[in-house]
């Protein structure tokens, strides 16, 4: 018998010959899937594992990005699959440093969708979108037969325009950066997961949702030396941390009561088994950049209502390429790794 191809290709054999269910990026069965089909087949990886792909044209550099969301339920609290769809295409141009600028749309629409719902969908879009300063120019929609979809999918891309000088990426980061976040995590994978489960609790959780590219903008305007950006969406924290420390083959150090976390989210992620470190945000980023600079980033941050509660949370060590530790309340150290699959599948 001879060897599957692609099993060669793939850094570890996948663990099923069928596709699972691991949404987004958050895990080790979406990496495995990424790195040992997708990559291999089409060619190399555009965004070296970036947010966005940096094209150049026309004697400037763009950020290209593409996405598809698929959340349950389409409404939230603090936001809806429409908003959503505009939001996190806006905000993975933002990480690669540009500045927005026109986004496309495609609709899976199921038969029998009620008309009304979309319409407050796609009004959802264009409120977003007049936010954050960017037009829809373009889409696509296709109708399926009843049952064969959930309701709606939204598929957005983008690009944005990059400033000259301006060079984000992971290969970048580099030990004595610092690791800040730019609010407190996890309250939209809390949110969702609420609404979903039929949960109530005390004290209620709105999603984070939202658009981060005027921070970078302020972070680029004060001259910050920014390394790296990336939003914890899904995997949450941890997955970040992780994908970056591999990116760029060094280690990250992070520590737990630096991490900012609404206690109402502390509180349901201790009631659910849930670690609010892979909790899923829509509208907070994780920038790496000289810890020199560390204290006049957060500066700029706290100014800027959705950056208040911004803070320092770690920083890049030459440890072992990959590694991932976090200093626990106690004074422990553990180890933060990729997990499996997700704690919360289809979060966006």
């Amino acid at each position: 018998m001879t060897a599957d191809p692609f099993l060669l290709a793939c850094p570890r054999p996948l663990r099923h010959a069928t596709v699972q269910m691991a949404h987004g990026g958050g895990g080790r069965l979406m990496k495995d899937l990424i790195e040992g089909l997708f990559l291999p087949i089409l060619g190399t990886d555009p965004a070296g594992q970036h947010d966005s792909a940096v094209v150049e044209a026309a004697g400037a550099r763009w950020a290209f990005t593409t996405d598809g969301f698929v959340v349950s339920p389409r409404a939230f609290p603090g936001g809806d699959l429409g908003e959503l769809a505009i939001y996190g295409t806006v905000n993975d141009l933002a990480m690669a440093g540009a500045a927005p600028s026109a986004l496309s749309t495609a609709f899976i629409l199921e038969e029998g969708l009620d008309l009304a719902e979309l319409r407050a969908l796609v009004a959802s879009m264009k409120a977003a979108a007049d936010r954050c300063g960017v037009r829809l120019v373009t889409g696509d929609t296709k109708v399926v037969d009843r049952g064969k979809a959930d309701g709606i999918f939204i598929t957005t891309a983008g690009i944005g325009l990059i400033a000259p000088g301006v060079d984000i990426h992971p290969r970048k980061v580099r030990p004595g950066d610092a690791v800040i976040v730019s609010g407190d995590l996890g309250r939209h994978g809390i949110a969702v997961m609420s609404v979903r489960e039929g949960l109530a609790f005390e004290s209620p959780v709105t999603s984070d949702c939202g658009p981060v590219h005027h921070l970078v903008a302020a972070l680029l305007e004060n001259g910050l030396d920014i390394h790296c950006l990336r939003d914890p969406t899904r995997g949450g924290l941890a997955s970040v941390l992780n994908e970056i420390a591999t990116a760029a083959g060094v280690a990250i150090e992070a520590e737990e009561a630096a991490v900012p976390v609404n206690e109402a989210v502390a509180a349901a992620c201790e009631i659910l088994g849930l670690d609010p470190l892979y909790v899923a945000c829509e509208g907070r980023m994780v920038a790496f950049l000289p810890e020199a600079q560390a204290e006049r980033a957060l500066a700029v941050l706290r100014a800027i209502p959705e950056g208040k509660d911004a803070a320092v949370i770690g920083r890049v060590t030459s440890g072992p390429a990959g590694r991932v530790s976090l200093r626990t309340a106690l004074g422990t150290w553990r180890l933060l790794d990729l997990l499996s699959g997700e704690q919360l599948p289809r979060i966006c």
